[in-house]
């Protein structure tokens, strides 16, 4: 940590309300509860995933303004992912945290902003919607639907050839929802839809769901761990957006109503990377990971302490406490899951881009940290 920077989640300073804009979702391609199993997608080879897992997770990838960071980062994914699970060492699938297309989330700009550069990914991609994937062009030629483009590419009840896919072999997805659970023999994905607005909405339908999906997970908390993902950032120390207090009220009002805490909390939104530990007063400790660094043409700050337009968010039953931060590279996770003699560990890697990788035929990625967790049971 650099001693003039926060060492905790901020506010921006009298921040207004957000207006209540919010796209209406679209309607869900499987029934509710909107769980997918990763067996119907991977078929026999998620059996490998028994003893342990990894995968990829970052998010913000797309940018309609020019970035040479967007490939850099797709094609050291691309060169980590291939079809040899047995040995279990690349990632079983890529979990992107929203923001796949700017500025809005329109079919034109999924070929060059996200099939083209995953074109070579061996692996499943899952996602969440961000809010510029929610959001609609006023001023396109082409009459759409919030998030319509998102559910051809995302969700069906098949995988299939895309229709705006410029000839691309990735096929669609099959998740049930734009908000929806990956289920995993080491893990429970529960994915939120956070829709348009800079602080992010949830409407009560969506609550009601994910309370339950907690209930759930609890249920089965012994053998999986209880992975959230949300794409507006609930704790962030950036000067862009800063943290999210509508998603935090939100997320904090659920993990009561459900008698259950995840293990960690995943977002994008803020193009860097940050991790939080929100430590309750029940000794429990959660992380919160943002990992936005993703390819988007800007990079966002981590404020300092001297800014006056920001300020230490206050939290109640207990603290939040940023434990590292990469303001000034691209990057992304490699996290994993692994069944030990002492229960479930969840391990996380966040690689970076080098900032002279741009016009090297060969680029590695270099380690900026890594951290684990073990996930403490009843």
């Amino acid at each position: 940590m650099m001693d003039h920077k926060y060492d905790t989640a901020v506010q921006i300073k009298d921040l207004p309300t957000d207006a209540p804009a919010f796209r209406p979702l679209p309607q869900p391609r499987w029934p509710y509860p909107y769980r997918l199993d990763i067996a119907a997608v991977l078929g026999k080879d998620a059996e490998l995933l028994q003893e342990k897992m990894s995968f990829h997770m970052l998010g913000d990838t797309g940018s309609l303004r020019h970035s040479d960071f967007q490939s850099l980062v797709a094609n050291t994914l691309n060169d980590q992912s291939n079809k040899i699970l047995t040995e279990n060492k690349s990632p079983a699938f890529l979990y992107h945290l929203g923001d796949i297309v700017y500025n809005h989330g329109e079919a034109s700009a999924y070929p060059k902003q996200f099939l083209q550069p995953y074109e070579n990914y061996e692996a499943p991609i899952f996602a969440i919607p961000g809010n510029h994937d929610g959001d609609v062009n006023p001023e396109s030629a082409i009459s759409y639907n919030s998030l319509e483009p998102f559910m051809e590419v995302f969700c069906g009840a098949e995988r299939r050839t895309i229709e705006f896919g410029e000839g691309s072999k990735r096929q669609s997805m099959m998740q049930p929802n734009v908000y929806w659970t990956l289920e995993t023999p080491l893990a429970r994905f529960i994915g939120l839809y956070s829709n348009i607005p800079k602080h992010g909405w949830i409407g009560e339908e969506q609550r009601e769901w994910f309370i339950e999906e907690l209930r759930y997970a609890k249920q089965h908390a012994a053998e999986q761990a209880i992975m959230v993902c949300i794409h507006h950032a609930p704790f962030s120390a950036d000067t862009n957006h800063g943290s999210s207090k509508p998603m935090i009220d939100f997320l904090e009002e659920a993990f009561i109503a459900a008698d259950m805490k995840p293990d960690a909390v995943f977002s994008g939104h803020v193009h860097n990377y940050q991790r939080f530990s929100r430590i309750y007063t029940d000794g429990a400790t959660v992380p919160f990971v943002v990992a936005g660094a993703g390819g988007y043409s800007i990079l966002h700050s981590v404020a300092e302490i001297d800014d006056p337009w920001f300020e230490t968010l206050q939290v109640e039953n207990g603290a939040v406490r940023l434990e590292a931060f990469c303001e000034d590279r691209y990057g992304f996770l490699k996290m994993a899951v692994e069944k030990t003699r002492a229960g479930l560990t969840l391990f996380g890697e966040y690689y970076t881009i080098p900032q002279d990788a741009i016009g090297k035929e060969k680029v590695e990625p270099e380690l900026f940290e890594r951290f684990e967790f073990p996930l403490s049971r009843p």
